[in-house]
């Protein structure tokens, strides 16, 4: 992925949404100090809207601002993480409480697609990458079916930061998870369809939890992981 430049049409939004993608498909790297002249000049746009960006991406945990030294991707914590995972585990189980009231068979059969998809062969860090977009996009719809904007609003961040974790691991983060992943999703799928919210809420943090600790166990293996303290 490379960064464009912009129209000069376009928002804050549009730098907002230009960069987190730059930094969750690796254009910036973990720990990287991010040159914002240079960024503000690939991207066509003046430093203010690019303020703007760093600003809501610093809230959203992805990018550091340390006044005296300058704006970095956000590095790893493994505390972090779990707390991160353990609160995404809480919304997608509140979400699960309105999301079969509202679930309709178009919405049974998206899903359905989904998991078609996720069950392809991953081999390449590029397959990787869309099995992980495709799993985002999964939970997220999840989410969105409960019809709680302000719920997918916070979803929405913690996922970014679950994201940041993911690009750590590039082709590491593979092997037997997926079969056991699509199996969880299946689950989920079917617990929902048949609108029983005590089987959703338990197969959602059989599986979140379940992805917590591989995730975490994984990341712990990487030489540049951080540390609590670190």
């Amino acid at each position: 992925m490379e960064l464009v430049k912009l129209a000069r049409r376009r928002t804050t939004d549009d730098v907002y949404h230009s960069l987190r993608n730059a930094i969750l498909n690796r254009v910036f790297l973990p720990g990287e100090r991010l040159q914002i002249p240079h960024i503000a000049n690939k991207l066509g746009v003046s430093s203010t809207p690019l303020r703007h960006a760093i600003q809501r991406l610093s809230t959203e945990g992805l990018i550091v601002v340390h006044p005296r030294s300058g704006t970095f991707v956000a590095s790893l914590d493994v505390n972090d993480i779990a707390e991160t995972f353990d609160i995404r585990c809480a919304l997608e189980c509140l979400a699960a409480e309105r999301a079969v009231e509202h679930v309709g068979e178009n919405d049974v059969e998206h899903l359905r697609e989904l998991l078609a998809g996720l069950a392809s062969g991953v081999t390449t860090e590029a397959e990787l990458r869309a099995h992980e977009q495709l799993n985002s996009e999964f939970h997220s719809s999840m989410v969105r079916l409960s019809g709680n904007r302000r719920l997918q609003e916070l979803y929405e961040s913690l996922e970014a930061n679950i994201q940041i974790a993911r690009v750590h691991l590039v082709e590491r983060y593979r092997g037997g998870r997926f079969d056991l992943e699509q199996r969880e999703h299946e689950e989920i799928v079917a617990a929902l369809q048949s609108c029983d919210v005590a089987r959703l809420q338990h197969a959602l943090r059989q599986h979140i939890q379940r992805a917590k600790g591989s995730l975490i166990q994984s990341l712990k293996t990487l030489p540049d992981f951080a540390k609590p303290g670190s």
